[in-house]
């Protein structure tokens, strides 16, 4: 089922996971509400599984965290440790079947897996492995991934783990529960963010650290790229890193997905999306009378254009933030009226002025257009868009949901015909030097590849959403 609103301009968020080691606590209501945290990363489905030592239940839900769970499931869950996954689905459809965590049977025993990325190679590896006679019941990469792992030669599962690394291409940032122990894996470039921190006398690992902030826990610090990290009774301990190579942590984690008031790369992510709007109003400077961020993603963006640049900012588009959340379809008068089912404007703001409009990213254009006509038609004089990243011209197949190169209008389209297109005034992008000196991390640890086309891991001409499901 298709609503007006899921044409919005934007990348689809990816996966979101969380672990919690902690025998004093109640850990799966602690990961409920850490889920929670980390709903903006998946809002098809929800699970938790969670062990009492001996056995490993788990609960899996279609729908948002309020929605696959009640006070029954969390009764259903008691033990000292459990994982936790919010999905969006950039691998196989949203079915019951294909949401998180994952369970599968080993020789050392049962292990569930939470995994937010994409595998770059996983119609091969599930070919190989229907070829030694395993049968999938998902049609997603995180049950080819859970079962590489449950294959791998190794004494231990963190010896398992470790074997399988290396074949599986792609992303990965895992929380892996067994009946004994938790694990948090972040595959060797390090493409999606992971955290580790402290509760009590337990620990928890989570996507971000907004989800720490959430359950009252202390961030401790990044899981590092390759890096295994054991979680047991007696606190917590590094593996090693495996073999070292290239950092590639998304840029877009940085622009969009993540929260603002998670921590990543040692910045709080508002901080630093400040710093991108103003060095984009250095870039991109234009007369106006008023700055308005898109909602909610560039309001950051837009503060900073703003103290750069001098002029006031201002909220004018106020978001319906639960619009996604019905299964009521709107009558033809309402579907040509789309976005206003998501924004309205405030026309004290913007009648007569002169309107600089920061959003973070376009995709399709297929938004853009409606929501600079929305502008207009409460007053405004002009409007000019900024983008505080780089133009997305290149699909992502590392745990980003992108649209096909072909309906990229930065792949298509040049930015006057851009600008004509969605109908503003002027448009101009970040440029990916100006965005790299606003991170001010350098640009030799960042996956760009949506930006440029280089892509930091060998991709695979068949990759497609469904194409685990086409293999059948």
């Amino acid at each position: 089922m298709t609503f007006p609103w899921d044409t919005d301009d934007k990348p689809h968020e990816e996966c979101g996971v969380f672990g919690i080691y902690a025998p004093s606590l109640e850990v799966s209501r602690v990961t409920f509400f850490g889920l929670f945290a980390l709903q903006h990363r998946g809002q098809e489905s929800a699970g938790i599984a969670a062990t009492d030592g001996t056995t490993i239940n788990v609960r899996r839900n279609l729908g948002l965290v309020s929605q696959a769970f009640d006070e029954e499931d969390i009764e259903a869950l008691p033990g000292f440790a459990a994982i936790g996954h919010t999905r969006y689905s950039t691998a196989g459809s949203t079915l019951q079947c294909n949401a998180g965590p994952m369970y599968v049977d080993t020789n050392l025993g049962p292990i569930a897996i939470a995994h937010n990325g994409n595998l770059t190679n996983a119609v091969p590896l599930k070919e190989e492995l229907e070829a030694l006679g395993e049968v999938f019941v998902t049609t997603t990469d995180s049950e080819v991934l859970a079962r590489m792992i449950a294959l791998a030669d190794g004494e231990t599962i963190p010896e398992k783990i470790r074997n399988a690394m290396p074949k599986m291409i792609g992303a990965f940032s895992l929380a892996v529960l067994t009946e004994n122990e938790l694990y948090a894996v972040r595959d060797a470039i390090g493409v999606r963010p992971l955290c580790i921190g402290k509760l009590n006398e337990g620990h928890i690992v989570a996507s971000e650290s907004c989800a720490l902030m959430t359950v009252g826990a202390e961030f401790i610090r990044e899981v590092e790229p390759g890096e295994i990290i054991r979680v047991h009774e007696h606190g917590y301990e590094s593996l090693g890193l495996g073999t070292p190579k290239q950092h590639a942590l998304c840029l877009l984690e940085l622009v969009y997905f993540a929260r603002p008031d998670s921590e990543l790369i040692g910045e709080r992510l508002h901080m630093m999306r400040q710093n991108m709007g103003r060095q984009l109003a250095r870039e991109a400077p234009v007369e106006a009378d008023v700055v308005v961020g898109l909602p909610d993603s560039a309001t950051p963006a837009a503060i900073g254009y703003a103290l750069e640049s001098g002029i006031p900012f201002s909220e004018a588009l106020i978001k319906n933030r639960y619009i996604g959340r019905t299964f009521i379809q709107p009558n033809q008068q309402l579907r040509a009226q789309s976005v206003r089912l998501k924004f309205n404007v405030l026309p004290e703001v913007v009648k007569g002025k002169r309107v600089v409009l920061v959003d973070d990213t376009i995709v399709r254009g297929t938004t853009s257009r409606p929501i600079v006509d929305l502008v207009r038609s409460a007053g405004a004089k002009e409007v000019h868009m900024r983008v505080h990243a780089p133009p997305i011209m290149w699909p992502c197949y590392l745990g980003v949901d992108l649209a096909k190169r072909e309906e990229l209008i930065a792949a298509r389209l040049t930015i006057p015909q851009i600008a004509e297109h969605i109908g503003v005034d002027s448009l101009q992008y970040l440029s990916l030097e100006g965005l790299m000196d606003a991170i001010g991390k350098g640009n030799n640890r960042f996956c760009h590849a949506c930006m440029t086309g280089v892509y930091p891991v060998k991709t695979f001409s068949n990759l497609d959403k469904l194409a685990l499901e086409t293999s059948r």
